[in-house]
């Protein structure tokens, strides 16, 4: 059921949503020359590699210096980047690797390998399932950027500190996967986004 419905609500979302991509990618355009959409490797179910959708909302190049963001004002973040990223417009391309079936709307969000590689064998657990869009982690954790910004060593915070209670919040769901909690999921992301 999980998957079935993934496919019919990333179907009619893509459908829908396409007038506001195309604004977005006029945006995106206009405000930093570069490509509309920022394609990176992150590790999937059964630890496989695919790469992820997003709206490229920083300028061509910034993630050779850093895989996090930190803070508001990260100045590798364009304009419109600030805007999208803000309203997690950035995430709305991933409905493509939903629909293809390399991700779920709901599960663990998928890392880099750089972080994967860090995992102990329990926290591996978590490559088990279809990597999300959205998950208990992604909802408590929508301000990340602001939380690393006040720390001395961001990196060393995110590994040491952020990355585990993620991984405990995904377990969360991976224990309890059924297709209410997928809906409530959902339903909590909208509500955490409009607040």
């Amino acid at each position: 059921m999980i998957r079935f419905s993934d496919i019919v609500f990333s179907f009619f979302g893509l459908l829908f949503l396409s007038p506001l991509f195309f604004v977005v990618a006029l945006w995106i355009v206009f405000d930093n020359p570069g490509p509309v959409f920022y394609r990176q490797q992150r590790v999937g179910r059964d630890n496989k590699d695919f790469g992820l959708l997003k709206f490229r909302s920083m300028r061509v190049g910034a993630d050779k210096m850093s895989l996090i963001t930190i803070g508001d004002r990260d100045p590798r973040v364009t304009c419109a980047g600030y805007y999208i990223r803000k309203f997690k417009i950035d995430e709305l391309p991933q409905l493509w690797n939903v629909l293809i079936g390399e991700m779920s709307l709901v599960g663990p969000r998928p890392e880099v390998r750089r972080y994967v590689d860090l995992y102990t064998p329990e926290q591996r657990k978590v490559l088990s399932v279809r990597p999300g869009i959205t998950d208990y982690a992604s909802i408590e954790y929508i301000d990340e950027n602001k939380l690393l910004a006040l720390s001395d060593d961001p990196d060393k915070t995110y590994i040491e500190e952020i990355m585990p209670a993620k991984i405990a919040l995904n377990m969360r769901y991976i224990n309890h996967q059924t297709y209410g909690e997928y809906l409530k999921i959902i339903i909590l992301t909208f509500a955490k986004i409009i607040r």
